[in-house]
C-alpha cells in the first residue's frame, strides 16, 4: 500500500505517517515547512522529503491513498493533481476511522483533559496488557510514537481534536470517529476563529454524542454544567450514560491517595482525578476490572507537559503545564495549591493561541489565576501581529484578568529577569502555555533559579 502525505510535518501527520510506516506501507510525504521534533523523527525513519515544498509531479497513478493535514491549503499543487488523477484522499480523521472501522472505538473529547485522559487509558490497557491502537496529542512515556495502528488490535483509543478536519472539509475532527465509548470532559469557549459563539461551539458536542454507535457508551463530567446540559438533554434509548464526578481522595505530605485504597497516585490535582475517573469507566467498558484499574494508575507517570515536574529541591520546584485556557488555568493553579498548601505560588501563563490573543474572548480569563500568590501574564506582540489581531496593550490584559495583582509583560528576557531576583525558598514556580514563552529554556531556568 503506497500512501502519500500532503504536509506531513504537523504534529498529528508525521506521527500517522511513521505509525504506517512501522505497519509495512510504503509512505511518502511532503511540506513547505518541517521542524523538529517532526524533522528528527521523520529522518530517523528515513520518510523526511529530499526536498521541502510542493511539487505536484509527486503525485502518480501508482499512489493508492493520500492523506491531507490541516496545514495545507485547498489551493495546494499536490492535492489539485491528486484530484485530476481521482485518487483517494483522505482527512487525517477520516484515515484514522478507515484504519480502525472494524474495531471498538474509544474517544475521548471535550476542551480540557482530552490528552491526560487518553494516556490514563493507555497506560491500565497496556498494565493490563490488552493490545490497543491508539492517537494521542502526547509523547507518552513506554510509547514510541503518538499514533499506532495494527493489523491485530481490536481496540483503538482516539484523542478527540473539536478542530476542523481538513482544509476542503470543515467538520470538526471528533465527528468522524463514531466512537463505541465516548468521554466528554469538560466544555469551555475555544477556537473562537471557527465557532464564534458559544452556543456554536457547544453544539459541536451535541453531535458528538448523536454520532455514538447505537448500544454504545456515554461517559461525561458530572461536574460540568454545560457538559450535564448537553449530555442530559440528548435522548436517545439506544445508548447508555454514565456521570462522573472526583473520587475521595487524600492528599499527605505532598501525595495524593485515592480513598478508601489508600492507592499512591504520581499525578495531582482534582482535575487529574477527575481524569483518573472518565478514564475508569472507559476501562471498564473494555473489560478492566476496578482492581485492575487502580493497581495500574499508581503507576502512571502523567502525559508530557501536563502539571510535569522539571525540577525541585528540598523547598521549591519548577512545573510547566499546557493550560492556557481560563478553566485549565484554575484547575492548574488550584493542583499546585492543594498539593503545596505550606508553598507560595508564582504562576505564569502565556497568552499564544488565536482566542487567547483575541480582545473579545480574553475577558473570559477574569479571575482564572486569582489564587496565585503571584500571578503573571505574558504575550509577544510579535505573535498578535502575525495572527492578523488587532494590538493589545499591558493594560487591556491586566483588565482582563481583573485582578489587580497581575504582572504583564511582552518581553519574555524581562520576565526571566525578574524571576531570577525573587527568593525562591518555599516557592513554587508554575509555567503554563501550549507555546514555551519565546524560547525559554525551563530546565536552565530552574538552574537559573537554582530549584
Amino acid at each position: 500500500m503506497k500512501v502519500h502525505f500532503i504536509a506531513i510535518g504537523g504534529s498529528a501527520m508525521h506521527n500517522l505517517a511513521i505509525a504506517l510506516h512501522l505497519k509495512g506501507y510504503q509512505v511518502t510525504g511532503s511540506d513547505d515547512e518541517i521542524f523538529d521534533p517532526a524533522k528528527s523523527r521523520l529522518q530517523k525513519y528515513g520518510l523526511l522529503p529530499k526536498e521541502i515544498g510542493w511539487n505536484p509531479d509527486r503525485i502518480t497513478n501508482d499512489i493508492d491513498e493520500v492523506v491531507l493535514g490541516m496545514h495545507a491549503r485547498n489551493d495546494n499543487p499536490e492535492l489539485i493533481r491528486a484530484q485530476e488523477l481521482g485518487l483517494k484522499i483522505y482527512s487525517y480523521p477520516e484515515y484514522l476511522y478507515e484504519q480502525s472501522k472494524n474495531k471498538t472505538r474509544v474517544v475521548i473529547g471535550g476542551s480540557h483533559g482530552k490528552t491526560t485522559t487518553t494516556a490514563m487509558i493507555l497506560h491500565v490497557l497496556q498494565h493490563c496488557g490488552i493490545e490497543a491502537d491508539y492517537m494521542v496529542g502526547a509523547q507518552l512515556e513506554g510509547f514510541e510514537v503518538m499514533v499506532r495502528l495494527s493489523q491485530t488490535a481490536k481496540v483503538m483509543v482516539i484523542e478527540g481534536d473539536e478542530y476542523l478536519t481538513s482544509p476542503i472539509d470543515r467538520r470538526p475532527k471528533f465527528h468522524l470517529y463514531k466512537p463505541d465509548v465516548e468521554i466528554i470532559t469538560g466544555i469551555e469557549w475555544d477556537h473562537v476563529n471557527v465557532f464564534p459563539t458559544f452556543d456554536i461551539y457547544k453544539d459541536q458536542f451535541a453531535q458528538f454524542i448523536n454520532l455514538i454507535e447505537p448500544q454504545g457508551t456515554l461517559i461525561y463530567c458530572a461536574e460540568d454544567s454545560v457538559v450535564c446540559e448537553v449530555s442530559e438533554r440528548n435522548n436517545r434509548t439506544d445508548i447508555s450514560k454514565i456521570p462522573y464526578s472526583v473520587p475521595d481522595y487524600r492528599v499527605k505530605n505532598g501525595v495524593t491517595y485515592l480513598m478508601p485504597m489508600q492507592t499512591s497516585l504520581k499525578v495531582f490535582g482534582h482535575h487529574n482525578l477527575l481524569n483518573l475517573t472518565a478514564a475508569r469507566h472507559a476501562c471498564n467498558a473494555l473489560g478492566v476490572s476496578d482492581e485492575q484499574f487502580y493497581e495500574a494508575i499508581s503507576t502512571f507517570p502523567g502525559a508530557s507537559k501536563r502539571l510535569e515536574l522539571v525540577d525541585k529541591n528540598d523547598v521549591s520546584a519548577l512545573y510547566k503545564d499546557f493550560a492556557h485556557a481560563p478553566s485549565k488555568l484554575r484547575a492548574t493553579i488550584a493542583a499546585m495549591k492543594e498539593q503545596y498548601p505550606d508553598r507560595k505560588l508564582v504562576a505564569c501563563m502565556e497568552l499564544h493561541t488565536f482566542s487567547s490573543l483575541t480582545a473579545e474572548f480574553l475577558t473570559q480569563y477574569k479571575g482564572c489565576m486569582d489564587l496565585a500568590d503571584v500571578p503573571i501574564v505574558y504575550f509577544n506582540p510579535h505573535a498578535v501581529a502575525h495572527k492578523k489581531l488587532p494590538p493589545l496593550s499591558i493594560e487591556q490584559v491586566q483588565c482582563a484578568f481583573g485582578n489587580p495583582a497581575i504582572k504583564v509583560y511582552n518581553d519574555s528576557q524581562m520576565l526571566v529577569s525578574d524571576l531570577r531576583k525573587m527568593r525562591w525558598q518555599g516557592v513554587n514556580l508554575l509555567m503554563m502555555s501550549s507555546g514555551n514563552f519565546d524560547g525559554i529554556d525551563f530546565a536552565d531556568l530552574a538552574k537559573q533559579l537554582k530549584i
